[in-house]
Parts: C-alpha cells; structure tokens; sequence
C-alpha cells in the first residue's frame, strides 16, 4: 500500500478499508488492555484516573503533530477512545468482581 502510486479511487478505498480493519484489531488488542486493568485494579473507583486520561490524550497529540496531521482531531478521537474505554473497563471490572457500586 502506498497512495502516492495510486492512480484510482478503487485503489485509495481498497487502501481505506485495509486500514480501518487494521485500526480494529488494534483497537481489539487496546480493549484487551483494558480487561487486564479491569481485572488488576483493586477497586471500581481507580478505573477512571483524569491524570492517566489527560496524559494519553496529550500523548497521541503529540505522536500525530510529529506525523504531520491535526493533532487536535487526534486529540478529539482520543477522547473519545479513552472515554469508551473506561466505560468498557467499568463493565469488565463489575463482570469481573461483581458490581460494586452499592
């Protein structure tokens, strides 16, 4: 796959969607992390950590800045990303450990 030699939009749209399946198993392998820290973390309330959130977010900012794309879109799909994955890490620790917000 490499877009500058590509002469057709069949090829940039076959090149997308080789992408975005790669993007999902990443994303996979990303939410696996997620059921680790589910399972290690000692009590629900540590799931969300605002540092550890703001920390990443800047960090994928930073990573799309030195690749030459809008690090604030970055920084807006990060969100989004992280906050889907504490919400999904909240799930895994109630499975996990049983619900215990009571």
């Amino acid at each position: 796959m490499d877009p500058e030699s590509y002469s057709s939009m069949r090829q940039v749209r076959e090149g997308v969607d080789e992408i975005d399946r790669r993007l999902v198993a990443l994303l996979a392998e990303r939410f696996a992390h997620m059921r680790a820290a589910a399972r290690i973390k000692p009590e629900r309330g540590h799931v969300r950590d605002e540092a550890r959130k703001a920390q990443v977010i800047a960090n994928a900012a930073v990573e799309a800045e030195r690749l030459g794309i809008p690090a604030d879109v970055i920084a807006d799909l990060w969100e989004r990303l992280v906050e889907a994955s504490i919400a999904y890490e909240m799930v895994e620790f109630d499975r996990i450990k049983g619900d215990s917000r009571e």
